[in-house]
């Protein structure tokens, strides 16, 4: 491994800054009242060169009750610990509470460092090692090496030294593809501006990169990057970086934020979670208990909510929900601890299962069985519940890779098994849809059609606006084009233009309703100016709800009729009788007011009304004010049958 992050840990003056230094030079208490004080209340970084040639980077953490919260960031991403124990006073609180939030953040790989060997006999110094030995049972350090050393003097460091040499040569945890830098430091520096601090935690950055600070949401590109100090062209995932942003100010970004790509990562104020109680916790926790919450540099408010039970006692495990006071960005697989809110000790803490989960009801046994699939992490199971919880909607691979947080092409192949078994349906263009949903939309389409079918049997088709508007109104509609394509290719419908029918449909005019056209054409043609209603057609027919609309809009689509309001339809003759007296009017006198226009064509005001607002839509006339003045095409030569 090139890269690797040691974290120190320990109670209170047992010497972590102090052996921080002797290994590398670097005092990390660089604020004055730590330097006054001798006391570490803020994090420190310091570079470390192994004899191998790998680079190191130290994360010094205070080990003052007081501050934990400060070595719960410290501590998130690292690779290696020192756990420090002085040889004068032994195990104390804080080493056990460091101890258990290392076992939580399951930091597999350490070195107890038994220091201050200079102030005590060897006697002693063996008495303390076996404490210690005994109080690391069944912690994430049961096995790891116990090394006396005295950061004073020097004694031991060159052993300390090989053996951290010797460890960071093996595999640490993998890291994420996805860019994602937890912020531990915000700082700014005169002629610079702001500067963020954290282990990348996956990805690479470089400058010029266009970045997100979550979940605030603001935006930056990466002026600098600094690795040890120095400028690189690329910092990789497992390295401590520093950052020069623009576009953002110092006041602006917090710990606990996280520069990430745009777009790659969501913040979340739910989570689904397997929380276990510490064994030697000072209490359990019941349903509706306040927590502090905390997940990589973050450290929120949350609302703890048992799925499956009332309480939790020390020892245990259990399902649970987790309600944010406010946001923060996890995904699948981080490891988080809780602490009680006041006063603040270490209660537990656990994996996340589901960064962006539904919201629960408690006390279902369906709830924990795909929590349980979820912990196992099949890759199966993680997409099909991906497809699942997409809310009904077709996602795209690289949706679906990073919401059931496995590579592209994992989840690719995995998709494709599904289609395969019927679990699945690609819609084309690298989406997939759960079949589940899939099926409840084509059948509620199916539906849709058949019914816009039976009532306007002469349409080619429904309009695919409104199909998508009934079905699958949070689709967007390009996702609804491919959910279209994938049923034409499948035979169930046709679709032209803008219009969808089923397979099957026929728009033809039948021997009776080409019967039934040429009485509507005539009725409407007899009653030239003053024309029957939709309403009055359909009761002098019996014509079922509609009909009269449908056959009606056909004769328009033919030319034979022209639709001048939602009631009223004219022939073309009748319209051009009209166009023909507003030309004679106007040949004489300049305004137009609806009394006369009735009078010339002997119109009542239901008539007269929707006419006007015809002839306004056709440009013959033109209204100003409470009158009409000749329009610009009422002069043109008529061009063929008027339309609406």
């Amino acid at each position: 491994m090139r890269h690797v992050v040691i974290g120190t840990a320990g109670h209170v003056d047992h010497g972590k800054t102090t052996l921080v230094k002797r290994l590398t030079g670097v005092n990390t208490d660089r604020l004055k009242e730590e330097q006054e004080r001798g006391l570490t209340i803020e994090l420190g970084f310091a570079p470390f060169k192994l004899p191998s040639g790998r680079q190191a980077a130290i994360v010094d953490v205070p080990g003052h009750e007081r501050f934990i919260h400060h070595m719960l960031a410290g501590a998130a991403g690292i690779d290696l610990v020192l756990l420090v124990v002085a040889a004068d006073e032994g195990v104390m609180p804080q080493t056990v509470e460091h101890l258990d939030i290392l076992t939580l953040l399951q930091v597999q790989r350490g070195i107890i460092v038994l220091n201050k060997i200079d102030l005590v006999e060897p006697e002693w110094r063996e008495l303390v090692s076996e404490e210690i030995r005994e109080k690391v049972k069944g912690t994430a350090l049961a096995e790891a090496p116990i090394t006396p050393v005295s950061a004073a003097t020097g004694e031991g460091v060159d052993r300390l030294v090989a053996l951290i040499d010797e460890l960071t040569a093996e595999k640490y945890r993998a890291k994420s593809a996805v860019l994602r830098l937890p912020i531990d430091r915000v700082f700014a520096l005169q002629g610079h501006g702001t500067v963020v601090t954290g282990t990348l935690w996956g990805g690479k950055i470089r400058p010029g990169d266009a970045v997100a600070i979550l979940p605030s949401g603001k935006a930056a590109r990466v002026r600098q990057v600094q690795v040890h100090g120095s400028p690189v062209e690329a910092a990789e995932a497992g390295q401590r970086v520093a950052l020069n942003l623009g576009g953002v100010e110092k006041e602006e970004i917090a710990r606990g934020e996280v520069v990430t790509a745009p777009g790659e990562l969501t913040p979340t104020r739910l989570l689904d979670v397997k929380l276990a109680i510490l064994e030697r916790a000072p209490r359990g926790v019941a349903h509706g208990d306040q927590v502090r919450l905390h997940v990589g540099t973050s450290e929120v408010l949350a609302r703890v909510r048992f799925l499956d039970r009332d309480e939790v006692q020390p020892g245990e495990s259990a399902w649970a929900q987790l309600h944010l006071a406010e946001p923060l960005v996890a995904v699948r697989d981080d490891l988080f601890v809780v602490r009680s809110y006041s006063p603040a000790r270490t209660l537990g803490g656990g994996r996340i299962i589901d960064a962006h989960p539904p919201r629960h009801r408690r006390m279902r046994a369906v709830t924990v069985v795909e929590l349980a699939r979820e912990e196992r992490g099949d890759p199966a199971d993680l997409v099909a519940l991906a497809l699942a919880r997409s809310g009904g909607r077709p996602l795209t691979v690289e949706r679906l890779a990073r919401t059931a947080m496995l590579d592209p092409g994992r989840t690719q192949a995995e998709l494709e098994k599904a289609c395969r078994a019927g679990t699945a349906a690609a819609l084309g263009e690298g989406h997939y849809l759960d079949a589940q949903a899939f099926k409840a939309v084509t059948a509620a389409a199916k539906e849709a059609l058949a019914e816009f079918h039976e009532r306007f049997p002469l349409r080619p088709g429904m309009p695919k606006e409104e199909l998508r508007s009934r079905v699958a109104p949070r689709w967007e509609s390009k996702e609804f084009g491919l959910l279209l394509e994938t049923w034409q290719g499948a035979g169930q419908v046709k679709a032209a233009g803008r219009e969808v029918a089923l397979a099957g449909h026929d728009p033809a005019v039948s021997a009776e309703q080409e019967r039934r056209l040429k009485a509507i054409e005539k009725a409407i043609a007899e009653g030239g100016v003053t024309p029957p209603t939709l309403g009055e057609l359909q009761e002098r027919w019996g014509l079922a709800p509609g009909m009269a609309e449908e056959l009606s809009a056909r004769l328009v689509k033919e030319g034979r009729l022209v639709k001048v309001s939602e009631e009223l339809y004219f022939s073309p003759e009748a319209l051009g009788r009209v166009r023909e007296v507003l030309r004679d009017y106007f040949a004489a006198e300049k305004t137009l007011e609806p009394p006369a226009f009735k009078d010339r064509l002997g119109l009542s005001r239901k008539f007269a009304i929707p006419l006007l607002e015809y002839c306004d839509r056709m440009r013959w006339t033109r209204r100003v004010a409470e009158v009409r003045i000749a329009g610009p095409a009422l002069a043109e030569p008529p061009g063929g049958s008027p339309g609406s």
